[in-house]
Formats: structure tokens, C-alpha cells, sequence
């Protein structure tokens, strides 16, 4: 069975989004920015199979025909990926922001048999979770948005009896110095576009 892609979004929300990069940048810029890290994953997911986008509250700006979409469920952030991953195994969930991500990390977390695959964040923590098993607690007790995210799921998952492994590491644009990384990165690959672009 070919695993569903869930992309997790929050809605366009000044003041809700971004908010690390508005500091740098403002609020209306961040904004734009995060609609449009949104709008690429969108664009790009869909080639690698059925794609959910599971966003925190209801809104139409980022409608797609061949995009389904559900709310979050209530909860910190390892009850709503449970809640999402769990009825769609096999399922990768990531979010949108790593819209540089190469499409070979994309398909090496989708090719995974490990019951967890977590795909590494430069900050500790990782742009994306493939599973083909879950378990109630296997986000137990993870210090989420710190340093200790990768480590502290990883040991949940493993406490909760499943296997995990590492997959691709890529990094997360949270904050103005990440902005550079990404025009590096377009630089390098002879890009000097918009960021509506494919990875590589």
C-alpha cells in the first residue's frame, strides 16, 4: 500500500504564524511567507501520491481539487500527529517548513519499512515522520520546539516498542538566518527565482 502524504499548516493568521521570522521580517511578511511555503509543499506533494492537508483552523486560501483536507485534532502537537497518523498507515507527515527539501529525502521517507522513520531538523528536532506502526505513547514525555525533540521521540518510540530509524537530514526555515540558507541553496542550484520551486 502506497503511503498518504499529511502536510500539517496553520492557517495565515498574523500574530499565529511565523512567529520567530516576523520578528526579523514583520508580521505581514511572515505571513506571506508562510502561505507561500504552503502553497509549494502543495504544489510539489502530490506527484508522490494522496495528499491530506491537515490544517488547525478552517480556511479555503490554500484549496487544491486533488488536495483533500481535515482539522487537527485538539491537543500539543504529539496528540494531533497521532491522531492524524494513526487511521492513515503507512503515512508521512511533515510540514511546510522545508519547502527546499529535496524530492529524493521526500521518497526516501515514503520508501521506509521501519515502523518510525524521523527525518532530522538542524535545530533537534526533524522535518518529518514516516510510520507504519503507532503507539498511544510513543510521544510521550517530548520537550517539543527545543534542542531534544529528535532524541526525546526517538526514545519514546523505542519505550513504546517500535522500531525507529533515522532517515534524510534537511533544516526548517524558522528564523531570519534560515532565509540566507534558502537563497544559498537556489543560488547553488542556479535558481535565482521566487521560492515557488521543485527540489532536486
Amino acid at each position: 500500500m502506497r503511503p498518504v502524504i499529511l502536510l500539517f499548516a496553520k492557517a495565515p493568521e498574523p500574530g499565529r504564524v511565523k512567529t520567530r521570522l516576523a520578528a526579523a521580517i514583520g508580521t505581514r511578511a511572515a505571513v506571506e511567507l508562510h502561505k507561500l511555503f504552503v502553497h509549494t509543499m502543495l504544489d510539489r506533494l502530490p506527484r508522490f501520491g494522496e495528499v491530506e492537508l491537515h490544517l488547525d483552523t478552517p480556511t479555503d486560501i490554500f484549496f487544491r481539487e486533488n488536495v483533500s483536507q481535515a482539522l487537527q485534532s485538539p491537543g500539543h502537537l504529539g496528540d494531533r500527529m497521532l491522531h492524524a497518523l494513526a487511521p492513515r498507515l503507512p503515512a508521512l507527515l511533515l510540514g511546510s517548513d522545508s519547502p527546499t527539501v529535496p524530492d529524493a529525502h521526500i521518497a526516501a521517507m515514503l520508501a521506509t519499512n521501519t515502523d518510525v522513520t524521523l527525518a532530522p531538523a538542524d535545530d533537534g528536532g526533524y522535518w518529518a515522520i514516516a510510520a507504519r506502526r503507532t503507539h498511544p505513547a510513543m510521544f510521550a514525555g517530548v520537550r517539543w520546539s527545543t534542542e531534544h525533540t529528535l532524541a526525546d521521540t526517538v526514545a519514546a518510540c523505542e519505550a513504546a516498542g517500535l522500531t525507529v530509524a533515522l532517515g534524510p537530514a534537511w533544516f526548517d526555515v524558522d528564523e531570519a538566518p534560515d532565509l540566507a540558507r534558502i537563497a544559498e541553496f537556489l543560488a547553488q542550484n542556479g535558481r535565482t527565482e521566487h521560492l515557488l520551486f521543485h527540489g532536486t
